[in-house]
Parts: structure tokens; sequence; C-alpha cells
């Protein structure tokens, strides 16, 4: 990836040809439909182009193409609503799409709660929990203070679990 970030063509070549299969595994066992696998695969890969610059060699591919992945799931779930109470897609799994050997986090949300949160809450949660930075990261990214940051963040996880009865949700190994 770092080599692709640089511009070298044929290491994107290189990605595409060994992540492929998996990453379309993912999306078709989640959508049941390869029209619209295909289309959201397509569109993570336009992603990943357009986000090259911004890959952290400290950040395994793996993780990062199926976070980017995961994501564009949930954009094109969101989008059709027929499917927002059917699908949950849990961090987990995509742990173990991207590392079957994996045992790390754990947030099992159903696509319709996360919907139900502001635009703001679900970014702060994505670049708390799946990007990893710091609420002084995200309060750069987001143009507020890391005081309203860290409101933001608590209130979103306070109604993630309002949503989903009181199931707790659980970050870290166990």
């Amino acid at each position: 990836m770092v080599a692709y970030a640089d511009g070298d063509i044929e290491a994107f070549r290189t990605l595409y040809e060994r992540h492929k299969k998996r990453i379309f595994g993912y999306l078709f066992a989640k959508l049941k439909d390869r029209s619209e696998a295909d289309d959201v695969f397509q569109s993570i890969f336009a992603k990943l182009h357009v986000a090259r610059q911004k890959y952290r060699k400290e950040i395994p591919f793996l993780l990062w193409i199926f976070t980017i992945a995961r994501n564009d799931l949930f954009d094109h779930l969101r989008k059709k609503s027929t499917y927002m109470k059917h699908i949950t897609i849990s961090e987990r799994e995509v742990e173990c799409y991207a590392d079957p050997m994996s045992d790390t986090a754990h947030i099992s949300v159903a696509i319709s709660e996360l919907s139900s949160l502001t635009a703001a809450q679900r970014q702060a949660l994505e670049l708390r929990f799946n990007e990893g930075l710091t609420f002084r990261e995200i309060s750069a990214q987001m143009q507020t203070t890391e005081d309203n940051t860290r409101q933001i963040i608590s209130r979103a996880i306070r109604k993630v679990r309002k949503l989903m009865g009181g199931k707790e949700v659980r970050h870290g190994g166990n």
C-alpha cells in the first residue's frame, strides 16, 4: 500500500488481485445480490484510490480496507431501508475477514440503530473507534472543541446503548 500511495500502479494491481475475492465475498455475504455487491465493491476501490495518501503504514492494510468496506456497506444499506432492519455488521466480522486469527474489538449494532445517530455522532464514533483517533485529533477534523467532541461521543454511546435496550456494547477483548 505504501508503494501504491507513492504512485506505483503495479502495487495497486497486486493489492487488488490479492484481496478482491475476500472483499467481494464479504460484500456478497451481506448483500446477497451480485449487482449490489459489485456496486459497493467498485466504490470501495475508488475510495481506496482517493484515500491512498492517508494510509498509515502502522495500520494493517486488510483492517484499513475492510474498515472502508464496512463504512461503504453501511452507507449503501442506509440508502436501502428495507435492509436496515435485517442486517447487522460488527467490527468483529470485519476483523474475521481481514484477519481470521484476530480476537479483538466487538461492537455489534444494527444499522437501523446507527442511522438514528446524527451525522456528527456517527463521524465521531467512526473516528474514535474505527480509526483510533484521539479526542484532540477528532476535534481538529470535526472543527470543534475537545470538550464538545467528548460530549458528542458520550451522547452517541448512550443513545446506542438505549436503542439496544440495555444490551452491553463492548469494545475490547473477551
